[in-house]
């Protein structure tokens, strides 16, 4: 029987492949878990392999487990000095309020709905008086 793994401990495995999007490691309980590509380490990476090789014994962090035995882990977060990354803005006026987000978001649809309307006025409208399928 396979011993569950706690969310939270930090354990070491094995990474037995490498994908694009991660690196699959198996854990001492027998399961294997991926570590996705964000959390293989603090700075941006391009390459997983740049980072981690096969049959590389590493340190990984249990994020969650799922009873149907798929097990979510991170490089990153079993570093012992590990902090998050303070939230970036896209806008680098400073912090964007909610109802700076809110008021862009909905002048950005009004926009998108406006060159909708645009395009169906061109065709004619809905339908466009074409018969389909004869």
């Amino acid at each position: 029987m396979v011993s569950p793994i706690s969310v939270g401990s930090i354990v070491e495995g094995t990474v037995t492949g490498i994908t694009r999007f991660g690196a699959f490691v198996l854990l001492p309980n027998g399961q294997t878990g991926l570590v996705h590509i964000s959390e293989v380490a603090n700075a941006y990476v391009r390459e997983v392999s740049d980072h981690v090789k096969e049959q590389q014994v590493v340190r990984v962090k249990v994020l969650s487990a799922e009873p149907g035995g798929k097990v979510a882990l991170s490089i990153k977060q079993a570093e012992p000095d590990f902090r998050p990354a303070p939230p970036r803005s896209r806008d680098r006026r400073g912090p964007v309020s909610f109802e700076d987000r809110l008021a862009r978001f909905l002048k950005d649809s009004e926009d998108r709905q406006g060159d909708l309307r645009r395009v169906e006025s061109k065709r004619g409208g809905r339908g466009g008086g074409r018969e389909y399928g004869s």
